[in-house]
């Protein structure tokens, strides 16, 4: 179960700039993009607005969620670094997921939906990553990917092929994405693949504040 301190801090980092005109109390809305991202449906969010008193759509809070424009934050240093890709099914399409977890706190560091794997796409994944975080000196932790191995040598990372071990990290993030995009479908159901990108991003904020 997550720790209260641990909403409480999430919350207060969730920017409402976007908002202009709006008449739900702003400490509402933030819950309410925080209890969806960690797990709430958006039928029992809204739910749990009614016990306010406040009536708004499952749209409404499906905007504030998109519009908070959630992401991991910048600038970090891990010492290791595992990447994965997995298959998402959104609109009975397959899609695949790149992401990259620090195994020693489990936090994600950056992630990518894509519609197909490549080696040029893997490639520019692990750009993004370098970009965004001071892995230079990590070791990377990589599975049986290929593409994923190549690139890594390209990029000049140190990199060792790990199956288990410090690879449950990503593992374990995996899981909860294709629980959450399973049991909450309605957070994709027509949903075009950016809208999906920028909402797995989301989850990647909250994920990182309550684990």
């Amino acid at each position: 179960m997550p720790k209260n301190a641990g909403l409480g801090g999430s919350i207060d980092q969730i920017d409402l700039d976007f908002v202009e005109r709006e008449a739900t109390p702003r400490l509402l809305m933030k819950l309410s993009i925080q209890l969806h991202l960690a797990g709430l449906s958006l039928s029992n969010t809204v739910s749990v607005l009614e016990i306010f008193g406040v009536q708004r759509a499952r749209s409404t809070v499906y905007n504030w969620v998109h519009k908070a424009d959630l992401q991991p934050k910048d600038g970090q240093s891990p010492d290791h670094v595992a990447v994965d890709e997995t298959v998402i099914q959104l609109n009975g399409e397959r899609y695949w997921l790149y992401a990259a977890v620090d195994p020693q706190t489990n936090k994600l560091l950056h992630t990518k939906l894509r519609p197909t794997t490549t080696k040029v796409l893997a490639h520019a994944f692990l750009t993004e990553l370098s970009e965004k975080h001071d892995v230079d000196d990590a070791v990377f932790l990589v599975d049986g990917s290929r593409s994923l191995q190549a690139v890594c040598q390209r990029h000049g990372f140190d990199f060792r092929y790990e199956k288990h071990g410090n690879r449950n990290a990503v593992e374990r993030v995996f899981r909860e994405i294709k629980r959450r995009t399973v049991c909450f479908s309605n957070c994709f159901s027509n949903a075009e693949a950016e809208t999906a990108d920028d909402w797995i991003r989301s989850f990647s904020f909250a994920w990182n504040q309550l684990i």
